[in-house]
């Protein structure tokens, strides 16, 4: 519609290069991950797969973070909890995790990071989230804040008023 994103069929979405758009996307380059961040969910990794759909409802959220003294260990999206959910199972005694996404797999930004490298990472990995870390002292990361494609929407319209 605002004619910054392009997509092809087989191909799917990328960031248009189009002429008119350049004050658009270096204004969208000039905006920090850290500016336009929303706080993380998190959960432990023995909170049960009811417990996080039933936090994810409650949160009004697509992603969960798992954390462990503060260090981020996993994410859960709403596919994960969806797929664990079609089985049949006790949801109540399956722990988050045994589903959760761990690392080295999980995609994020770090507060430096533009929402373009942002909306780049949430299109060519088709999450709906991403979390922007921190490097801690012991070597692990902190997950401080998140990224979604609502907080990069919002900062579209405001650009467009």
């Amino acid at each position: 519609m605002c004619g910054l994103i392009d997509a092809k069929p087989k191909v799917g979405y990328y960031i248009s290069n189009k002429k008119n758009n350049k004050d658009i996307i270096e204004k969208l380059s000039a905006i920090k991950v850290s500016e336009i961040k929303s706080l993380p969910i998190n959960v432990s990794e023995n909170t049960s797969v009811y417990d996080a759909i039933v936090t994810l409802f409650l949160e009004n959220v697509g992603t969960l973070f798992v954390v462990e003294d503060d260090a981020l260990k996993g994410v859960i999206s709403r596919k994960d909890l969806l797929k664990s959910a079609m089985g049949g199972k006790d949801l109540t005694s399956i722990p988050v995790g045994v589903i959760m996404t761990r690392m080295p797999k999980i995609v994020y930004c770090t507060e430096d990071d533009s929402i373009i490298d942002a909306a780049e990472k949430i299109i060519e990995n088709e999450v709906d989230c991403v979390p922007i870390i921190t490097n801690m002292p012991n070597g692990k990361i902190k997950a401080f804040g998140r990224i979604s494609k609502t907080n990069i929407t919002k900062v579209l319209l405001e650009i467009s008023k």
